[in-house]
């Protein structure tokens, strides 16, 4: 028999955390405090449970909360983000997580959420489930020595300067500087009140304890906040007693060129920094052409990251802008799902509306989640069988319509 899927009860969240640490190979038992945090930062109701009817364990997890994402242009649309999915390996194949799944997608478009969201930890997954991948992540690793930049001159000679600061002085300025950042980088999402606690050890995770930071602020040349880097370094030394120490960033908020320009720069002028990992940054990051030897950063990841899902056509089409105008009618597939239907999309007055009109393009959900922050090629899409265009030129048409001048970021995990 399958396990019983259902919301949880407040009495049932410690064997919940137990399911979840277990399902993602860490210390299974939460402490009074990981329960406490939990309980105090979920909606029970959209926390979903797994349970065998023989022995009535908690073998399957699942949450959703509410998250808000920007959209090309600078919207930002309500989304159901979907996180701490597990089943036990017990408990594989039995359609425990289709259920889970399907109960909060109607339960989201019920709500009123335009998308659902998620982070994929494993790719073959949520594809079924009407997800595509949206966003793209890189990580460099940077041969400081190589970069060419002057490292006794870190700051441009127009009055700007870094300043070191404190986890607290971190939290106060920090938020401020991500919604300005958020307002231009689509496929970026909102930070509640517990991230930047989380961030600034003011709480921590028991299987995820706090590693203290360092915090650097860039001002402009009138003294007005306009970056933040955080970042962390370890301990190497040679046994020529040569210090090669390698610097970690976790966080850099740069709303401007001008500030990430200037916060690399410094990040890579730090005594005994013989490398800086830039740790997950967009795919067409700054880094590593603005530096004068781009070869010196060398990129050792590169990933998809933020998947989305469409859940209202409309809404989420109507909510972005579009680079070139044009009009598309859009089939999209999603058998039991709520995207399902034939769209007209006027891209230059940004409009959608369903429509009988004959389709232009086929396409299922999940290769709409894909094209939706401007992420995916549909002509790529095409070549690949997932996108069939139903008139000479409607293929082509799409990629202009929906790609994007900058690709899409997520810089955040959740």
């Amino acid at each position: 028999m399958s396990a019983d899927v259902r919301p949880i009860a407040a009495s049932e969240l410690p064997e919940w955390l137990t399911t979840l640490n277990t399902g993602f190979l860490t210390p299974a038992t939460p402490t009074e405090s990981d329960v406490a945090q939990r309980a105090a930062h979920s909606d029970l109701a959209r926390v979903q449970g797994g349970f065998d009817p023989v022995t009535g364990r908690c073998v399957a997890t699942f949450r959703s909360f509410t998250q808000e994402l920007t959209v090309p242009g600078g919207a930002t649309v309500p989304c159901s983000a979907v996180s701490n999915v597990t089943v036990l390996a017990t408990h594989r194949r039995q359609g425990v997580l289709t259920r889970m799944m399907a109960a909060e997608l109607a339960a989201a478009r019920a709500r009123g959420d335009v998308l659902a969201t998620l982070i994929a930890a494993e790719y073959p997954i949520y594809g079924r489930y009407g997800f595509g991948p949206a966003t793209s992540l890189a990580e460099w690793e940077i041969d400081v020595p190589r970069t060419g930049l002057d490292r006794h001159r870190p700051l441009p000679a127009d009055g700007s300067r870094i300043d070191l600061v404190d986890a607290a002085e971190a939290r106060r300025v920090g938020p401020a500087l991500h919604e300005r950042l958020r307002a231009t980088a689509h496929g970026a999402i909102g930070r509640d009140d517990r991230w930047w606690a989380l961030t600034t050890g003011l709480a921590e995770m028991s299987h995820r304890p706090y590693k203290q930071k360092m915090f650097a602020v860039y001002r402009t040349a009138d003294g007005e906040v306009a970056g933040m880097a955080a970042y962390r370094a370890d301990d190497h030394w040679t046994d020529a007693k040569v210090p090669q120490q390698t610097l970690y960033v976790t966080d850099l908020i740069a709303p401007t060129p001008s500030a990430e320009r200037a916060l690399w720069h410094f990040l890579c002028s730090i005594d005994w920094v013989l490398k800086v990992r830039t740790g997950y940054r967009a795919p067409d990051s700054l880094v590593p052409d603005l530096l004068p030897d781009p070869r010196a950063a060398r990129l050792v990841t590169a990933a998809d990251f933020l998947w989305v899902r469409v859940l209202d056509v409309v809404r989420a089409l109507s909510a972005r802008t579009y680079a070139v105008p044009g009009v598309l009618v859009l089939e999209v597939a999603d058998p039991d799902g709520p995207a399902g239907g034939r769209y007209r999309l006027d891209a230059g007055d940004g409009t959608c509306v369903r429509t009988e009109e004959p389709a232009d393009l086929r396409l299922d959900a999940s290769a709409l989640g894909a094209l939706y922050l401007g992420e995916a090629s549909a002509v790529r899409l095409a070549e690949l069988g997932r996108v069939a265009g139903e008139r000479p030129g409607a293929v082509e048409l799409a990629d202009a319509v929906f790609r994007t001048a900058r690709r899409p970021w997520c810089p955040d995990m959740f």
